[in-house]
């Protein structure tokens, strides 16, 4: 087996069960940090406290966002099997 299989910057690669968390998490991590960024800009605009707003609004977003998604994620999964055609 190859080393680049089961490591990740000389960090072990978690079991791939844990694959249905893991999407989530770095999905929810994404999303609210992108969309929380443009929010808080367009909302208080480049202010001097602005890293210290948009981490917050951030976190508050992300601690919504994850549950959420490990909850609509099967429901978003079967409406896709049912809308796209399988290959």
């Amino acid at each position: 087996m190859n080393a680049r299989d089961t490591s990740l910057f000389g960090l072990p690669k978690l079991p791939a069960r844990y694959g249905s968390l893991v999407m989530p998490l770095l999905l929810s991590i994404l999303m609210t940090c992108i969309v929380s960024a443009i929010s808080t800009l367009r909302g208080v605009g480049f202010v001097p406290n602005f890293l210290h707003v948009w981490l917050s609004a951030w976190l508050i977003s992300w601690l919504v966002a994850f549950p959420t998604l490990l909850l609509v994620l099967p429901v978003v999964r079967r409406a896709t099997a049912a809308l796209v055609r399988a290959s």
